[in-house]
């Protein structure tokens, strides 16, 4: 039997400790990460694209399926009707597309964000406010929103990038 990827679930924030032993096992793993600027300094920078889930290439045959069941930190294989999924070559290369282009981009929050669009501010002393993304400015944490006050005048401020987010139409 070939190798194939499958989905590994992992306990809840112990996501890396299971990469790294993954790495160390010899399985070749797919952990999608990106970077973020938390509210809390002391909070993680980098957090899992899907938590609790990363790819791992195996050959069931030779390493059986109870491998990844019994690590530690782990749930086990993602199953359907006690199979385990094989995950498509073509989706782990996307994934990983993805996240370059996330990288390139200068992290998850400027996906498909353009100038015009409605954003919701969701922490800060303007909380709960609908602004108007206006600009990416050049410290990479920071963009400039166009905030609708009294008599549709707008008010520009700068706010750290993890406190808004696109509002879906």
């Amino acid at each position: 039997m070939a190798d194939h990827w499958y989905v590994l679930r992992t306990k809840s924030n112990k996501e890396t400790l299971v990469w790294q032993q993954a790495l160390a096992r010899g399985f070749k793993v797919v952990y999608p990460r990106f970077r973020v600027n938390p509210v809390n300094p002391r909070a993680r920078k980098i957090v899992p694209f899907f938590p609790g889930y990363m790819f791992v290439e195996a050959d069931l045959k030779r390493a059986g399926a109870s491998t990844f069941q019994y690590m530690p930190y782990t749930l086990g294989l993602v199953c359907f009707g006690g199979e385990p999924a094989q995950v498509p070559e073509s989706f782990i290369h996307e994934i990983r597309q993805r996240m370059e282009d996330i990288e390139h981009q200068g992290g998850l929050f400027f996906d498909n964000l353009q100038r015009g669009d409605r954003v919701w501010i969701g922490g800060g002393p303007f909380s709960g406010y609908e602004a108007i993304f206006d600009a990416r400015l050049s410290g990479k944490e920071r963009v400039r929103v166009l905030l609708n006050m009294l008599n549709d005048r707008h008010m520009v401020v700068e706010l750290d990038t993890a406190l808004i987010s696109k509002i879906k139409v």
